[in-house]
Order: C-alpha cells, then structure tokens, then sequence
C-alpha cells in the first residue's frame, strides 16, 4: 500500500536469464593459449648463425676455413701421393709440374700431399686445444667472478704467475721434458692458453652479476650454478667467441712454430711449421718449399680472424 497522494510503487519483475549463444559458448570453452616458451638451443644457435651470415667479412672467413676443413676430411682420397712417399726421380727438378702439380720437398715427397694431410693435424690440434682452453678458463673465470673473495684472489695470482712466463720459452720446457706429442702440444696450449680466457670470463662475470635479471633470478630461488650457466655464460658469449677465433688463428701459428723449432709434432708426420724448418734453408734455390707451407699458415690463420671480426660485427649489431 502506498500513502495517500503518492503515485503508486511499480513492483520489479524477476529478470529473466538470458541464454548464451552457441558462439559464446564456444568462445567461452576455448582452452587458453599456452604460454610463451623459449626458443629451443637449436632454434637460438640457427638464428645467430643467419645474423653471422649477414656480415661479408664472416662470410669470407667461413668461406677460408670451410675449405682447409674440405681439404682435410678429404685428404685420404684427393691426395695424389702417400705424404712421405719419396720420389727420388723428381730430386732433379723440385719445381712444380705436371706430376707434382706444388712440386716436390729436398727428399721428393709430394708438397700438395703433404700441405694436404698437414691440414687435418692443425684443424684437430688446434681446435681441441681452445676448446680445452676455453671450458677450462670460462668455468673457472664464472666461479671467481660470482664469488670474488678468497677464491677469486687465489686463482687470479695463479693465472698471473702463469701468464708471467715467457711462452715459447714454458712450450720448450715442458716438450723438451715429456716430448713432442700431438696431445703433449694440446695439454701445454691448454695450460697456456686458459689464463688468458680466465681473466676475459671473470671481468665479464663481474659486471653481469650485478643486473637485473640476476637479482632475479636470486629472488626465485635459484642455484649459483642455475646463475651462473644460464643467466650469466650465455650473455658473456660474444666476447668468448671472439677470442675463440682469435685463438684459433694464434694456436696455428704457434703450432707452425713449434714445428719449425723442432719441438712440435713428431716426424714424418706432415706438420706445415716442420715443412717450413726442412726446406728453409733452400730458398735462394727452391723457395716454393718453404712459401707453400707458410701461405697455407698465413690463409688459415686470415680465416679465423676475419671470422673473429664478424662475431664482433655481429655483437655491435645486438
């Protein structure tokens, strides 16, 4: 009831429930996107190599070094002669022929041959030993970047009394001792060569441990070692590929050089530094002998360095 003299009160009528359409409904069981994940390593490694790619220097590099690596799996069947098969007929004229297409060495052993098979002791040399010198250096650089301290004092002081010795001088040392070996060459480019990358890995570890997505990740929970291989190594990756190549290109030449002191791989076995020492003597006669082995040096070691310059190139650009 209402007083009098005031408009009545209209009561509300029960809403009546509205049915969804199909459509709705379809739209409303449709299940949620899955979240974004990560590219796959596959994934991430193909796309970094497309950007390299992009770089002409890159391009020629890989292109040098895709070749000496060709030449070198290749070896067993391109090579005309076995590397230290002698022909003592060639002896009178060592120049380049029809038969010996780079011509002969002072003991008529085929140089093409053996500039052939030479390939295949550097490219499994020198590779082995950075890669080596590399994992050695980058984890133990990580371990004294993160924790500093103590551990970090210790290692550095090591990699300072290493590095303070003159290098050729420890190469002879320790070959002279236990002999020339092609494992005995990687096991001293190793020990050589890991301070250097120690040093490169723990500056960077020291500066990436102090962003964001390391607080991050320090937040959520995770290990020192989750920190340290995941967030930090993958982010300090283009200054460690850069002296990998760089590397590269200074273990072959150290590799000639210790071929050409007599301190390297053991004879016969074709070694481009050895060539060079058996045949230098006789440039003013045959200087091809000592050229082709030391234009083989130099064009590899162009490769890895021109291959260098493109991760850098690569790194500016990101």
């Amino acid at each position: 009831m209402t007083a009098p003299g005031q408009p009545p009160v209209l009561a509300e009528e029960p809403a009546i429930p509205v049915r969804p359409s199909d459509a709705g409904l379809r739209e409303a069981m449709r299940p949620l996107p899955a979240p974004a994940t990560r590219p796959s390593v596959l994934r991430r490694a193909a796309r970094q190599f497309a950007r390299l790619l992009e770089s002409t220097t890159a391009r020629v590099g890989l292109g040098i070094i895709g070749f000496w690596v060709v030449i070198a799996l290749l070896a067993p069947w391109i090579a005309t002669y076995p590397p230290n098969a002698n022909d003592y007929a060639a002896l009178a004229n060592s120049t380049p022929s029809a038969t010996h297409w780079l011509g002969t060495d002072h003991l008529g052993r085929d140089l093409l041959s053996r500039i052939l098979w030479g390939a295949r002791t550097v490219l499994a040399v020198a590779p082995l030993t950075v890669i080596g010198a590399t994992i050695r250096g980058s984890l133990l650089g990580l371990y004294a970047g993160y924790y500093r301290g103590l551990v970090d004092l210790v290692l550095s002081r090591i990699s300072d009394i290493v590095l303070s010795f003159p290098v050729i001088i420890l190469y002879m040392i320790i070959l002279a001792r236990f002999g020339a070996s092609a494992w005995n060459v990687i096991l001293v480019l190793m020990l050589t060569r890991a301070p250097i990358i120690f040093r490169i890995a723990r500056g960077l570890t020291l500066e990436l441990r102090e962003r964001e997505y390391v607080a991050a990740a320090k937040m959520r929970g995770e290990s020192p070692l989750y920190i340290m291989v995941v967030e930090i190594l993958p982010n300090a990756r283009g200054p460690l590929l850069v002296d990998m190549c760089l590397r590269m290109g200074y273990n072959t030449i150290i590799i000639g050089v210790l071929g050409f002191l007599g301190i390297g791989l053991p004879p016969p076995d074709p070694d481009w530094g050895g060539m060079v020492k058996d045949t230098y003597g006789m440039m003013s006669v045959w200087p091809h002998m000592s050229l082709i082995p030391s234009a083989a040096i130099s064009s590899l070691v162009i490769g890895f360095n021109l291959l260098a310059i493109g991760f850098r190139e690569t790194g500016l650009r990101d």
